[in-house]
């Protein structure tokens, strides 16, 4: 299958993507499918990267996956926003941290330890 050109693609499809793989991301950990996750972690990068290159503007669009029912898309949103929305994102992690729902709960605590002591590579 053709990967779709990112570049040609509006943000609604970006976002509309971006949430069918993180989706399905939550789907591979769940099936504990490592192989799978990191195929797909490429992908949601790829979107995040495509969304960095647009600007700010285009980044902020994340934000509207703050209230998505899946935390794996609210996790990904955050982290992928946290550049130009630190304070919300932050909030969005402590959220899905204090909800204590396997296994996202677990990566947005490592992040937030990870912005704490400055080793986080979130920008």
């Amino acid at each position: 299958m053709k990967e779709p050109d990112l570049t040609t693609a509006t943000i609604d499809q970006l976002l509309e993507r971006f949430v069918s793989m993180c989706l399905a991301q939550d789907k591979a950990l769940d099936d504990d499918d490592i192989a799978a996750y990191n195929r797909l972690y490429q992908h949601t990068r790829a979107i995040s990267d495509e969304l960095k290159r647009r600007g700010p503007e285009a980044r902020l669009s994340l934000t509207k996956l703050y209230t998505h029912p899946n935390p794996q898309v609210r996790y990904k949103a955050a982290t992928g926003s946290y550049g130009v929305a630190p304070e919300a994102a932050r909030a969005i992690l402590q959220a899905i941290k204090d909800s204590k729902l396997p296994p996202q709960y677990l990566d947005a605590g490592m992040t937030l330890a990870a912005l704490d002591d400055g080793t986080s590579m979130l920008d």
